[in-house]
């Protein structure tokens, strides 16, 4: 029985979707201020890396301040997953493009996603700030 539990686990992450019918990147959310701990944030930062990497899905973090909003999506510029498209909104300024490296947006997530309370509370707005990764097809575009 155990056995049998196992080859649907592994049959259904070869096939890139959980037990369950998910995507194993669809559980890829976080709101910020988060109580995982440093390595917890790195290690969800990864993952979220290598599906991106893998699937045609992206990023998203937004920021909610008083009085405005910021849209941060990431999305795989190549097959090897070493560049990105950083795609940037900003409700006053509008949408920025630019091209990043792997380690460039792996330091913004791990920082953005590991910002201290107090900060958050600065910039308190009616929703926290939240980070997901979702399919290309769902991304806000200019």
């Amino acid at each position: 029985m155990a056995s049998e539990q196992r080859s649907k686990t592994r049959a259904a992450h070869q096939a890139g979707t959980t037990p369950d019918g998910q995507a194993p990147w669809e559980d890829i959310e976080v709101t910020v201020p988060t109580d995982r701990d440093h390595t917890s944030v790195v290690a969800l930062v990864e993952c979220a890396l290598v599906e991106l990497t893998h699937e045609a899905v992206g990023a998203v973090f937004i920021s909610r301040q008083v009085g405005r909003s910021t849209r941060t999506q990431y999305v795989a510029g190549d097959d090897v997953g070493e560049q990105f498209q950083k795609r940037y909104f900003d409700d006053r300024l509008g949408w920025h493009e630019t091209t990043i490296s792997r380690r460039t947006v792996r330091d913004e997530l791990i920082t953005q996603l590991t910002r201290p309370a107090e900060q958050a509370d600065e910039e308190a707005a009616s929703e926290p700030d939240t980070f997901v990764v979702k399919p290309v097809r769902e991304l806000r575009t200019p």
